[in-house]
């Protein structure tokens, strides 16, 4: 495994990290234990949650599955790097008007310690915004994150889902205060999906906050299967399959010739770009995890990744240049 600094902070994280949202929805518990062994075992040590994972009435069932994985004990806690968010509406009426989705000190404190209690452990490492909540200022959020962080509950803060300017705002509020800031950013970016190249990947490079690319593999569009009827939840519908057939024919092509699968090559692709830390790669089974590893040792060369751009554009660069002159 190889690793990168999170971001400009001195922590170092495995180049791919474990997407847990699969866990108690369509991977049973004991599959999921099996993974995050196994994910130990090959040296990642960055693994994602968020606390509605579960989903609906079932929100924090994902956090509670890895919370007894590390009441097993074996130093599993101890190697991890664990993140998890915070934003979605977790059902819980004791919330009262602030059930709904949203950021505030008030949501920040309850939501961390309900994800405390279901993690089994006094600590996260990355604490994340799971969206933007523009209802909110950077003042009220700033100081209730630096309350967790000297009551040594959370280590670092990330954002998920945040724009471009999003960033270089809380950038400059953190800076006025004389602390860390963002230290990362979870966005939707993949070979479909290259907007963020516009400005939410120069951003967070320029402000020294790593990227973590989330849907990787476009929902399973780009993991070779998707002609198959085998692509995941949020591949869409049979429009949108038919809509990049053409692109995805081609690229399966490429991959054929490169020997490699097409999910091994789109993390490639990701782990090519210097603003990318680590894509999250949401495995439902430990063979599509064990199939994932080949993506760090593959080093894909500028010729494979020019026609990698020939079937998938860009937005033709970073902003202004890509629409002006």
């Amino acid at each position: 495994m190889k690793y990168a600094y999170l971001g400009r902070s001195g922590l170092k994280v495995s180049r791919l990290c474990l997407g847990t949202m699969n866990f108690g929805v369509d991977t049973e518990e004991q599959e999921a234990f099996k993974i995050m062994d196994a994910a130990l075992d090959a040296g990642i040590n960055f693994f994602d949650t968020a606390n509605i994972y579960g989903w609906g009435e079932n929100s924090g069932r994902t956090e509670e599955i890895i919370g007894r994985w590390f009441k097993q004990g074996g130093g599993r806690r101890e190697r991890t790097v664990l993140a998890t968010k915070f934003h979605g509406d977790m059902h819980d009426k004791t919330d009262g008007p602030n059930q709904a989705s949203g950021l505030s000190a008030y949501k920040l404190r309850r939501h961390l310690e309900g994800s405390l209690q279901r993690l089994q452990t006094d600590h996260i490492e990355l604490y994340q915004m799971h969206h933007v909540d523009r209802n909110v200022g950077w003042d009220e959020l700033w100081n209730a994150f630096e309350v967790a962080q000297n009551q040594g509950k959370i280590g670092y803060v990330g954002a998920s889902n945040f724009a471009g300017w999003d960033l270089a705002v809380a950038q400059g509020e953190a800076k006025a205060r004389g602390i860390l800031g963002l230290v990362s950013e979870q966005h939707k970016y993949n070979l479909l999906c290259r907007l963020p190249e516009l400005e939410v990947l120069p951003a967070a490079q320029g402000l020294g906050i790593g990227v973590i690319p989330w849907s990787p593999l476009d929902g399973g569009l780009l993991a070779g299967n998707a002609n198959r009827g085998g692509a995941g939840k949020r591949s869409g519908d049979k429009s949108r399959l038919d809509k990049h057939a053409a692109q995805l024919a081609a690229y399966a092509g490429l991959c054929d010739e490169l020997g490699e699968r097409e999910d091994v090559v789109s993390l490639a692709w990701l782990l090519a770009n210097p603003a990318v830390t680590a894509p999250i790669i949401g495995v439902r089974t430990l063979e599509q995890f064990e199939r994932s590893l080949r993506a760090v040792e593959l080093e894909l060369d500028h010729a494979t990744l020019a026609r990698i751009d020939e079937i998938f554009p860009g937005p033709g660069g970073d902003a202004p240049r890509a629409y002006a002159w």
